[in-house]
């Protein structure tokens, strides 16, 4: 189990744009592509703009100060849940500093295609070992997306449910996803209960929006993260009511039949494709 204390002090200037700054919540295994993920928290620095692009991995945003402009899809507002399906495009992207304190969490992670996750950390200029060692051109496989947009879900519009022999614990179950079936969920814990986060073969990835408690002893608070692997139980105890953030991450399965229709291959210097050929080089 990894259990990390939210650092204000760990912003990084490590977006290949250079206008946003980002604090390694959580990382997964670059070694282990089907495994690997990253959880970053990213704030904006100053406006950002990005041409309209789609990666290999899956993404899920939650804004937690200010909001996020999709381009063409539309706004995914502070407090709403935005789900980008691995080969989605999405953008063009021009987001103004509206908000000094504009803040999103970001959870990268490998899809049910079962191309993994390559990335380790950013390639910003706060990066200088990455920016050292830029990527040839090759050609690479993106998934066609599963869906026909961004995913966007309102959590005020969803019912807190009572969690079943756990008093004091609620649920609001987000969504299940594609074929991998992981999910989205929040959890909240009324101060002086307590609750255990178990799956026999997810990992979970869990973020504190607010509260105060522990977690198997450790104390966690606001931001505070915590990785809990397959067949791990972890026990939540709220001193003040605590509000969590979880994704469950099952194995990727590969597929009976290989379908190459499934997927298209264009020539790219990283983990992203440029709907105008002319915007490589750009990221």
């Amino acid at each position: 189990m990894k259990i990390a204390p939210y650092d204000e002090n760990a912003f990084k200037m490590d977006h290949p744009k250079g206008t946003v700054s980002f604090n390694y919540l959580l990382m997964g295994d670059r070694e282990k592509p089907m495994e690997n993920y990253r959880y970053i928290l990213g704030r904006q620095e100053a406006d950002f703009l990005m041409p309209r692009h789609c990666h290999t991995f899956e993404q899920i945003r939650l804004p937690l100060v200010g909001d996020m402009n999709l381009g063409e899809q539309g706004i995914l507002r502070e407090g709403e849940v935005g789900y980008f399906p691995e080969g989605q495009t999405y953008g063009p992207q021009d987001d103004k500093l509206t908000d000094p304190h504009q803040l999103q969490l970001v959870l990268q992670f490998g899809g049910a295609s079962a191309l993994g996750m390559q990335a380790g950390r950013g390639r910003g200029p706060a990066n200088k070992e990455a920016q050292a060692e830029r990527r040839p051109r090759r050609e690479q496989k993106f998934p066609k997306p599963r869906y026909n947009g961004v995913v966007i879900s309102n959590p005020d519009h969803f019912n807190w449910l009572p969690v079943t022999g756990w008093p004091g614990v609620k649920r609001r179950h987000i969504g299940t996803y594609t074929e991998r079936q992981f999910w989205i969920e929040f959890v909240k814990i009324e101060a002086g209960a307590e609750w255990v986060s178990q799956s026999v073969d997810a990992k979970r990835l869990t973020v504190v929006l607010s509260g105060e408690g522990t977690v198997e002893g450790t104390e966690i608070s606001r931001l505070g993260s915590v990785e809990a692997d397959p067949g791990e139980k972890a026990r939540y105890t709220a001193t003040d009511e605590l509000v969590l953030f979880t994704v469950g991450l099952p194995p990727i399965q590969l597929p009976v039949e290989p379908d190459d229709d499934k997927f298209v291959t264009v020539v790219t210097d990283g983990g992203i494709r440029f709907e105008n050929p002319s915007d490589h080089g750009k990221d």
